[in-house]
């Protein structure tokens, strides 16, 4: 008999309807020569601490560090488990063969391995390997079973990180709670969730820290057209207003003084205004340059939590939840992924796909017919595909999914479908002008052809490219080199911004790159082999932080309590808190998995500096102890930040009032019948008439004078 052990119930009903097997046995199914059963994630973990030493029961400082001579596995205590796990072993030591139907990835190996370890399995076994649950893909997947030993590092690997972890954690755990803990309160460490804390810690702290400092930007309008002044310290392109980025403090982002655009006194940009407000505006240079934008790359799990995140609010892990329901219903790919290529095997199957989507999406379908399908080069790469490829539609029509479900779905079909469009082709046209020796420059984009935008069209709250709509994506009216013309300049006093507190979606991009916040996808792909933690798991260690009540969630913001901050600052090695570092020993995990790292040599890199971390603790003298935070002190700030939040939109509306009627003249102040260019405005009485395209203007237009005098006929 042939015994197949998949990763949950549902998984197993699908593979032994497929192979034949139709006896249900509640615990298994069998059938055909087939026994399918089943776990339920993970049925074993590693030993408790007591269970290797009596004298590691007790909370000891003197008992650390804890380091088994040899690690074992044990049975979780939930319900069903032993129950499950009995039948299993009964099945496992009666086969002929066994095939590893788990998922097909680090963690579901490292499953279903114990599973056979725990049950005593001695037969031959295979390993399923499917990037979907579709009926077609099963069948290929029985007829291309591998033999055990080629994921022999991919088992290794996920002990690997296993062992680091209980390493880590029991020792530190035990350590820093035993040493800064107040109460009955525990200070849970992490190898993966410290560092991501330190990073919500740091942005936190550099928000705090930061003075806004003030800039005047110098502007005109000419010809209903916004041209900037451009100074010699500017970096080309930047942002008028843009927040001051910010890197962690890793040294690798821009400052705010490096994106600051504009004076840094007024005084300096008042005279620049008074020297050119009476001058005509000349353009000096118009040029224009054709571009083209590739469709964006297919998701990943991290792009997918990202993007769900950013449009719908969804947590990383609903995101998940929704995806891996999505691939168990069969309508996309696993969902677990790190890439966000195909290989080339997937091409020919691209159009079957498609066709399946037509009952859904076919008028988004009809300029992909009668024509092979685009195979580029960034969708298209088996060299960049490892385990599995990116999430992809199955081709199977979805029903019954639920709203949200239909909202993930939607977004994978449409990248999908986007692929095999043409680039969008756009002319970008920049206009350099200049007033009394003061150069300006206005830039906008046409599209020429909308390419893939035109799968996005229909619907705008899906639109992926809708936050790429910036100011330099305006349209411009036509210019011509030489003509001249009066125009309004106006002095505006901005303010340099603090870094923005991280969301769950900014999160995941720097757990993803160790820290460095990186938004072209070729350098990200290039630090995702350094990322903290694994697609999978990221979206755990941001609820384990909430749990232990190290962060909280202010609207979209991810805020750090007052117990995160002060353990952040009570650790000072480095490699407990630094993204980086830590994404340094997540690189020697993978390449564990592709043989080129030593498990052994990892293990013991990681003892030794346990035990380092041990020592330097202890001599640690200050007695200091960790704010605790509760339940109940995380519900007295929720209450205190809404509060807090309706006064200030109260204060902002009865400013606006107060500003407007201010600033606004009364609309029975009339126009007299004869106006001059240059003379004081008769409404306001601050500025001068200005001569525009219909008529004369106020030069105060911008800050509310109503004034306007149509051109005579």
């Amino acid at each position: 008999m042939i015994v197949c052990i998949a990763e949950k119930p549902s998984v197993g009903k699908d593979i032994a309807k497929v192979l034949g097997a139709t006896q249900d046995h509640r615990n298994y199914w069998e059938g055909n020569g087939y026994q399918v059963t089943w776990t339920f994630g993970h049925l074993c973990e590693l030993k408790e601490p007591h269970e290797y030493s009596p004298l590691w029961k007790a909370w000891s400082l003197s008992s650390l560090p804890m380091i088994p001579p040899r690690f074992g596995i044990k049975l979780k205590n939930a319900k069903g488990i032993e129950e499950q796990f009995h039948v299993i072993e009964r099945l496992m030591q009666a086969a002929d063969m066994i095939i590893n139907c788990g998922d097909a990835g680090q963690e579901g190996e490292l499953i279903q391995r114990w599973v056979m370890q725990k049950a005593g399995a001695r037969c031959p076994v295979k390993r399923l390997w499917i990037s979907s649950l579709t009926e077609e893909a099963i069948r290929e997947g029985f007829n291309n079973l591998k033999d055990q030993s080629e994921y022999q590092p991919l088992y290794e690997a996920g002990l690997s990180r296993a062992i680091g972890d209980w390493t880590l954690g029991m020792n530190a755990t035990r350590l820093y709670t035993l040493k800064y803990a107040q109460g009955r309160q525990v200070l849970s460490i992490g190898r993966v969730q410290t560092p991501t804390l330190a990073l919500i810690v740091n942005r936190q702290r550099e928000i705090e820290n930061f003075k806004p400092e003030p800039y005047w930007v110098l502007t005109t309008n000419y010809r209903d057209t916004t041209f900037t002044a451009v100074l010699e310290q500017d970096e080309e392109d930047a942002p008028s207003d843009s927040p001051a980025p910010s890197d962690g403090g890793k040294g690798t982002g821009k400052t705010a003084e490096t994106v600051r655009r504009g004076f840094t006194s007024e005084e300096e940009g008042r005279k620049a205004l008074e020297l050119i407000k009476d001058a005509p505006f000349t353009v000096t240079s118009v040029t224009k340059k054709n571009g083209t934008e590739a469709p964006p790359r297919l998701y990943d799990l991290t792009s997918l939590q990202v993007e769900c995140n950013r449009k719908f609010a969804f947590s990383s892990d609903l995101t998940l939840q929704l995806i891996q329901s999505l691939y168990e219903k069969k309508v996309t790919t696993y969902p677990r992924v790190d890439t966000t290529f195909l290989s080339d095997d997937i091409y020919p199957k691209c159009n079957g796909i498609l066709n399946g989507l037509a009952g859904e999406y076919g008028p988004l379908l009809q300029p992909l017919r009668g024509a092979a399908l685009k195979k580029s080069k960034k969708v298209f790469d088996s060299s960049k595909v490892t385990d599995h490829h990116a999430i992809i539609p199955t081709g199977v029509a979805p029903r019954g999914l639920t709203p949200d479900e239909q909202r993930v779905f939607d977004l994978v079909a449409r990248r999908f479908i986007a692929a095999f469009y043409p680039d969008c082709k756009f002319a970008t046209t920049t206009i350099l002008g200049q007033t009394a020796d003061v150069p300006f420059k206005a830039t906008g984009k046409q599209i020429l052809s909308a390419g893939w935008h035109d799968v996005y069209a229909q619907d705008a709250r899906t639109a992926d490219n809708g936050d790429r709509q910036t100011g330099e994506e305006r349209m411009l009216p036509s210019f011509a080199k030489g003509e001249s013309g009066p125009h309004i300049p106006d002095l505006a006093e901005k303010w340099t911004q603090a870094p923005k507190p991280y969301t769950e979606a900014t999160l995941l991009r720097a757990m993803e790159t160790a820290g460095r916040m990186v938004d072209n996808d070729d350098l990200r792909d290039a630090l995702k082999e350094n990322g903290i933690g694994r697609p999978s798991t990221r979206a755990a260690i941001i609820q384990t932080l909430f749990k232990r009540h190290y962060i909280r969630l202010e609207r979209k913001n991810l805020i750090a309590t007052p117990t995160g901050i002060e353990l952040i600052s009570l650790i000072h090695e480095e490699l407990l808190k630094s993204a980086e570092l830590t994404g340094i020993w997540e690189r020697r995990l993978r390449l564990i998995e592709k043989r080129s790292y030593d498990a052994k040599t990892f293990l013991d890199e990681l003892k030794v500096m346990v035990a380092e971390i041990v020592q330097t603790v202890l001599s640690d003298n200050t007695n200091r102890r960790v704010t605790e935070t509760t339940t109940e002190t995380l519900q007295a700030e929720k209450k205190k930040s809404g509060n807090k939040e309706k006064t200030t939109v109260k204060k902002k509306t009865v400013r606006k009032k107060a500003e407007k009627e201010k600033n606004i003249p009364a609309a029975s102040q009339a126009a007299p019948d004869h106006v001059s260019e240059g003379s004081v405005c008769p409404v306001c009485g601050k500025g001068h008439i200005i001569k525009g395209k219909t008529a004369y203007g106020c030069s105060e237009w911008k800050n509310g004078c109503t004034f306007r005098s149509p051109f005579k006929e």
